[in-house]
C-alpha cells in the first residue's frame, strides 16, 4: 500500500463540493450536518416546523382523546 496514493489526496478524485459531507461522515456528525442544512434552507425550515407542529397536535389529540375522555 506504500506505492498507492491516497484517493482523498489525489486531485483528480477530490470532489470539493462533497468534502464537508465526507468530513462529517468521517467524524460521525452527519445527522448534525443534515439538521443544520435543513434549518438553513427556508423551505426546509418550514417543513421542519410543520412536522413538529403536526406531531405536537397528534400528541395533544391522543392525550385528550384517550386520557381525558
Amino acid at each position: 500500500m506504500a506505492g498507492k496514493e491516497d484517493p482523498t489526496q489525489n486531485s483528480e478524485h477530490r470532489w470539493e463540493g462533497l468534502q464537508e459531507i465526507d468530513r462529517a461522515i468521517s467524524e460521525n456528525r452527519l445527522t448534525s450536518y443534515s439538521w443544520k442544512k435543513a434549518w438553513a434552507d427556508p423551505w426546509g425550515r418550514i417543513k421542519l416546523i410543520a412536522i413538529f407542529v403536526a406531531l405536537a397536535a397528534f400528541v395533544a389529540f391522543v392525550i385528550v382523546n384517550d386520557v381525558i375522555l
